[in-house]
């Protein structure tokens, strides 16, 4: 599969970054980046009882203000690449404050899918070292955008994943995925997440492809629930 004719969204999603620059998508990621700082201090801060009441309460007010409109998601996204899931992604969710953030994209000339990102404070299970599931996660993430190389999208149906060594928080760290084999719909990935040379953890993975018409019409029930 040949990389699609691109545009400048097509060209920024391959890039692993989001496509809109309105100034709303814009303040999101601004605020997300803020929510990420908060909660990443939360856990160790050493404030007194008063400031932390007096933070929660503010905490409140913004997610009333925040939450009193809502805006309907892109139609389509996943159909015409990841729309703005590069934006609300769990993993890559530039304005979700519960991801790293890591950014991902397909590599097509070496038909690779590839990612960086580090894991901050949030996210360690043992002192110092990131929560094996939140490895799993973007180990997930990573196979899944390789499905591409199958002609479209897969979901996850089993997930291997060796743990070669801990992975360090507050550490850069590379990813690489790619697809193995093909057999109908079954698609046959594997991926590896390094710090620096060293080898940190692998997958495997077995995905299902969906096609553009199921996406569809998950896509279709998710606007009918929201509405």
């Amino acid at each position: 599969m040949d990389r699609p004719s691109s545009d400048d969204r097509e060209d920024r999603q391959a890039a692993g970054e989001p496509v809109s620059d309105s100034p709303e998508a814009v303040a999101r990621r601004a605020l997300g980046r803020a929510l990420r700082e908060l909660i990443e201090a939360l856990p160790s801060t050493g404030v007194d009882e008063g400031a932390l009441k007096a933070a929660t309460e503010t905490v409140h007010q913004l997610a009333a203000r925040v939450g009193s409109a809502t805006r309907p998601r892109p139609a389509g996204e996943f159909l015409s690449g990841m729309g703005d899931f590069l934006d609300r992604g769990p993993i890559t969710g530039q304005a979700n404050p519960i991801a790293p953030p890591f950014r991902m994209w397909p590599d097509w000339e070496a038909r690779v899918a590839r990612g960086e990102g580090r894991f901050g404070a949030a996210y360690e299970g043992g002192p110092g070292i990131a929560h094996g599931g939140f490895v799993a996660a973007a180990l997930d993430e990573l196979l899944g955008m390789a499905t591409i190389f199958s002609g479209g999208p897969g979901m996850t149906g089993e997930l291997t994943v060796r743990y070669r060594r801990p992975t360090p928080l507050h550490t850069d760290l590379t990813l690489e995925g790619r697809l193995d084999g093909q057999r109908g719909r079954r698609l046959e990935l594997s991926g590896e997440l390094r710090a620096g040379d060293e080898l940190i953890a692998e997958a495997t993975g077995l995905f299902i492809a969906v096609g553009d018409a199921k996406f569809a019409e998950l896509d279709e029930q998710r606007r009918n629930e929201s509405s």
